[in-house]
């Protein structure tokens, strides 16, 4: 476990998003005030880690995430990526989420990724945004079902693709806010395996953060992982994790839950 400190210590070498005391709120209804979700935040994502953001619901987990994304704007402080602040979404910064509707339903599965590699790379030919395509639906594993329909499509099945046309797009970032959450338990943990294995494959791999309240998930994925106190959201701890992709019932990832489960309580 590491001190937080109360500013970014960036690292040029390694920093790719910095996140120098940030807040998020939002106006409540009829104008009476504000809503903070997300209270004076620094930290920084190294490039290439999957860092896990972890926090009970209501913590501002998911408004940080979508702030990276450069989907909502800060209320105060700065968020930069390659040192230049975050004002508008990129496809450099693509969004995966738990919604199984987020595919669209008039595509198949490899004409879902190729719509995406196509508007990535406007000038490939439609043979090569195929074959490009088809590469990431197999490295996935939904070879057999590349011409099927979303809604012929188990959950599970569903969140592969998602994940096969964020890849094919070569996403510096990749923000995944809780994407496995409405899978039941094998397929979740399966999903989890599945993400490890992808972003390991790839040559030039993929900065992920990754957003959930499972401890165990956390603990399978992330190689740093922040603790987010209850709102309005502030960081409490940062943890660095050696045990990521360990099988669950390695004696230092239960060491890790339990510590992140205490970290989790409400404090005293």
């Amino acid at each position: 476990m590491v001190a937080v400190p109360s500013r970014v210590q960036s690292d040029p070498r390694s920093d790719l998003v910095e996140i120098d005391r940030v807040s998020i709120a939002f106006p409540r209804s009829r104008g009476r005030g504000t809503v903070v979700a997300v209270q004076d935040v620094s930290v920084s994502i190294r490039r290439g880690e999957k860092f896990v953001i972890l926090g009970p619901s209501g913590c501002g987990k998911s408004t940080l995430l979508t702030a990276i994304g450069g989907f909502i704007p800060v209320t105060s402080g700065e968020i930069r990526v390659h040192g230049k602040p975050v004002k508008a979404p990129t496809m450099n910064r693509v969004l995966v989420f738990q919604d199984f509707g987020q595919l669209l339903p008039w595509r198949t599965v490899l004409g879902n990724i190729e719509w995406a590699v196509a508007r990535r790379w406007p000038r490939y030919s439609s043979a090569e945004c195929k074959a490009r395509s088809m590469q990431y639906v197999e490295l996935v594993g939904l070879g057999p079902q590349a011409e099927q329909y979303p809604n012929t499509l188990s959950g599970g099945q569903k969140q592969r693709c998602a994940i096969a046309r964020a890849f094919a797009v070569e996403p510096e970032i990749l923000l995944m806010d809780e994407p496995f959450g409405a899978l039941d338990a094998i397929n979740r943990e399966r999903m989890q395996f599945e993400l490890n294995r992808v972003w390991a494959a790839e040559s030039e791999r993929v900065t992920i953060a990754f957003v959930t309240h499972d401890v165990n998930e956390a603990v399978h994925l992330g190689h740093r992982v922040m603790v987010m106190s209850r709102g309005p959201g502030r960081l409490r701890a940062l943890v660095d994790n050696p045990s990521v992709g360990r099988p669950p019932h390695d004696g230092a990832a239960l060491k890790l839950v339990d510590e992140l489960r205490e970290l989790l309580k409400d404090p005293s």
